[in-house]
């Protein structure tokens, strides 16, 4: 690596890992709290990982580099190994007793808010192994929505392409300061997760339930306290809170700052807004008629159930209410069509997104009108915005080497001895970062516990490959990039 891109990155990266080494003391705390005996494993691992991070920082810092796109695609893939590495080692210490393979994994999946999981017996866990998954998550959740929103646009590889986009005003950016906007979106993000919380609270969760699942919520990341989920609470209640959530999640965060600090309902008019609705009400509607006419389950109860569990699909945050593949084949079909989607740019939640499909959209109408009049001109739009063909580029790019990457890690999974439907569901539940797949073994009643080693990897990197957005990662694969 060029010495001027080391030294930075170095510095950045042990930042970071000073962070979250600060982070480890709560969960150290919470056990503490409880009685538990893990809280030394939390104390040890969290200035073991701030001494060594303090080190490389004082040895490393310097005057601040400008900022290229060279370093922002190594400085992007270095934090979130940095992240995962140092989040797998307390669980390698603590209570399930997983290898580095699992709790990497496990590690992994809380920081990209995928939500799979390879701990069985949550319901007897330490409080503080509890909390520090959740941590991931909601921490993950925030490095996310700064990566889509200011970083990955930047780069040109991934969220809107300019900021304006984010918007629906294109004259008008929220607010003419960086650190004015990320104060305000760390305020609504917290205050999402503090209202998540409270209405989980007063809908019949116990208090130490409702900190755990608002964060995860939130952070469209999908860990629960229990191996059934939301099965455990048999309430339909908590499943309509859960899925009210969920969606305002999967909203740009970016829209909801114009919206909430300046009131401005113009700004709701995003497109990906509407797409997103029109095919999480489609598919949620559909499956509950379906689910009601073939199983004869009241309609009510199948609404509950179809809006928490496709909510939760469409939203990548991976909840579950029950198995919702015994309702029939139909439900299971829209269950894997639902793990591509995603929700909005800009949001916690991962899939292909649904910007992107405007876009794809827009070319495709386009395309077929220039058939019909080959002289006329069309634009691609988005909205009232005109799309460059650089964007154009990117997200045909992006839906390429994802389907590519889906085929290739099938394959894979089928190489380390998993049949079609797990290999398939296991790397697209991955790599749109969703949480349960379909199937016996990690279907929404089923986890990741028995998958054998190099699959855990093979799927940590799915995971990796999905939350970067693809392109950030493959970028460095290329010789070119290293070239001065």
């Amino acid at each position: 690596m060029n010495a001027s891109l080391f030294r930075p990155i170095v510095y950045i990266a042990a930042l970071c890992g000073l962070y979250l080494s600060t982070a480890m003391l709560i969960p150290a705390m919470v056990d503490l709290y409880y009685g538990r005996s893990d809280w030394r494993i939390f104390a040890t691992c969290a200035f073991m990982v701030g001494g060594i991070s303090l080190m490389a920082a004082l040895a490393t810092r310097g005057t601040p580099p400008t900022f290229t796109k060279k370093l922002g695609f190594v400085l992007v893939n270095v934090l979130w190994a940095v992240f995962s590495v140092v989040g797998a080692i307390p669980l390698m210490f603590s209570g399930p007793g997983l290898t580095f393979a699992q709790a990497l994994f496990e590690s992994i999946s809380g920081i990209t808010t995928t939500g799979s999981t390879v701990i069985v017996g949550l319901d007897q866990m330490p409080q503080g192994l509890l909390i520090w998954r959740s941590l991931l998550c909601w921490l993950g959740g925030i490095g996310i929505v700064a990566l889509g929103l200011f970083v990955l646009p930047f780069l040109r590889v991934g969220g809107m392409s300019f900021f304006k986009m984010e918007s629906s005003d294109t004259n008008d950016k929220p607010f003419a300061r960086l650190a004015t906007f990320t104060r305000a979106f760390i305020a609504i993000y917290v205050g999402i997760t503090a209202a998540a919380a409270i209405s989980y609270d007063f809908a019949g969760m116990s208090h130490f339930d409702a900190i755990n699942h608002a964060m995860t919520t939130v952070a469209t990341a999908g860990y629960s306290t229990h191996d059934a989920s939301f099965g455990f609470f048999q309430s339909n209640t908590l499943l309509w809170v859960s899925t009210l959530f969920m969606t305002i999640s999967c909203l740009p965060f970016s829209i909801l700052i114009v919206f909430v600090v300046r009131g401005r309902l113009d700004s709701l008019r995003d497109p990906q807004i509407g797409v997103f609705l029109g095919y999480l009400l489609t598919i949620a509607v559909s499956v509950a008629i379906y689910h009601h006419l073939r199983n004869g389950t009241p309609m009510g109860e199948a609404l509950a159930h179809s809006f928490f569990n496709f909510t939760s699909l469409i939203s990548t945050a991976g909840f579950t209410s029950l198995d919702y593949t015994l309702w029939g084949p139909y439900a299971t079909m829209a269950a894997l069509f639902a793990t591509f989607l995603g929700g909005c740019s800009g949001s916690t939640a991962g899939g292909i997104k649904a910007y992107r499909f405007v876009i794809i959209f827009s070319v495709i109408s386009t395309g077929l009108k220039r058939l019909i009049y080959p002289n006329a001109v069309y634009s691609v739009r988005y909205g009232r915005q005109t799309v460059d063909q650089e964007t154009v580029r990117v997200v045909f790019l992006f839906f390429s080497a994802y389907i590519l990457l889906w085929v290739l890690g099938s394959i894979g999974m089928t190489l380390f001895g998993y049949d079609i439907e797990t290999a398939m569901s296991a790397v697209v539940t991955c790599l749109s970062n969703v949480g349960p797949g379909i199937g016996p073994i990690i279907g929404p009643v089923g986890n990741f516990s028995t998958m054998n080693e190099p699959a855990l990897y093979l799927l940590s990197l799915m995971m990796l490959l999905g939350r970067l957005e693809v392109l950030s990662v493959l970028v460095l694969l290329m010789p070119i990039f290293w070239r001065s």
